[in-house]
C-alpha cells in the first residue's frame, strides 16, 4: 500500500494540453506595450504566479520599468484577457493523455487529488468548466490558484493550504507533479515526500534534470507505478 495520501497536479502542461499557447499569450501581452521577450525566456517563468513572472521578465528586458506597478498590472490584465478568450473558445482544449484515467485510478486507491496553478482563479475556472472538471466532476477534491495565497510558487503556501483543506498532516505523504523548475522548488519547499517532473509541458527532460526531481516521466501513466511503490 502506498504511503501517498495526496497528489498535487499542476494544470497547463501537466494535466491540460498546452502547445505553447500560454507562452504566446504572455509574449502578446508584452508586445501590446511595446516590449519584446523571447519565447525561451518566457518558458522559463511558466509555473510562476503570472504577475511574478511579469516582474521577472521586466527585470531582465526592461529593468528601468521593473518597478512600474501600473505597467505590470496592465500587462497582467492583458494576459488574463487573452487567456480567458483562449480557454473559453479553443476547440482543441483537452486533457493530456491519461490525465483523467490517472485521476480515477488514484481516487479508487483512496488518494486525494488536487490541482494547483500559477493562473488566477478566473482563468482556472474557465479551464475547469470547459473540461467539466468543476464541481460536478467528482474526482478532483480541491483546486487552488496562485492568487488565493500570500505568495505563489516556489513558496509552499498552495500545497500547505491544500493539505489543511484535505486534513493531510504530513507533507511526506504528498506527491507533487509539474512540468517546470518552479514546480520542483515548490514541492521541495513544501517538504513533499515525492516530487515528479513531466516532460509534456514547458521544460525538456534535459532542462528538468538540472533541478533534480525524484522522477522525470514522459507521460502521466508512468506516475501510477511510482505511487504504488512509494
Amino acid at each position: 500500500m502506498s504511503n501517498i495520501q495526496l497528489v498535487v497536479f499542476d494544470i497547463a502542461g501537466t494535466t491540460v494540453h498546452d502547445k505553447g499557447d500560454v507562452a504566446h499569450s504572455f509574449m502578446e501581452a508584452f508586445q501590446a506595450f511595446g516590449l519584446t521577450v523571447p519565447k525561451e525566456e518566457v518558458k522559463k517563468v511558466m509555473g510562476f504566479r503570472k504577475i511574478d513572472a511579469i516582474r521577472r521578465l521586466l527585470e531582465k528586458y526592461a529593468p528601468h520599468r521593473k518597478e512600474d506597478r501600473a505597467l505590470i498590472d496592465r500587462i497582467h490584465d492583458r494576459f488574463i484577457a487573452g487567456m480567458l478568450s483562449f480557454y473559453r473558445t479553443e476547440k482543441e482544449l483537452r486533457p493530456l493523455p491519461h490525465a483523467e484515467e490517472v485521476f480515477s485510478n488514484l481516487k479508487r486507491k483512496g488518494m486525494k487529488i488536487a490541482l494547483n496553478t500559477g493562473f488566477t482563479r478566473t482563468i482556472t475556472d474557465a479551464i475547469l468548466q470547459r473540461l467539466h472538471w468543476d464541481n460536478g466532476h467528482g474526482v478532483i477534491d480541491q483546486v487552488i490558484c496562485s492568487d488565493e495565497v500570500p505568495e505563489g510558487r516556489p513558496f509552499p503556501y498552495m500545497i500547505h493550504q491544500l493539505m489543511q483543506r484535505l486534513s493531510i498532516t504530513s507533507p511526506a505523504r504528498v506527491l507533487k507533479i509539474g512540468d517546470t523548475e518552479v514546480d520542483v522548488e515548490e514541492g521541495r519547499n513544501a517538504g513533499c515526500g515525492i516530487v515528479v517532473s513531466v516532460t509534456t509541458g514547458a521544460y525538456t527532460r534535459v532542462q528538468l534534470e538540472q533541478y533534480h526531481p525524484d522522477h522525470i516521466i514522459d507521460s502521466l501513466e508512468e506516475l501510477i507505478p511510482i505511487i504504488e511503490h512509494a
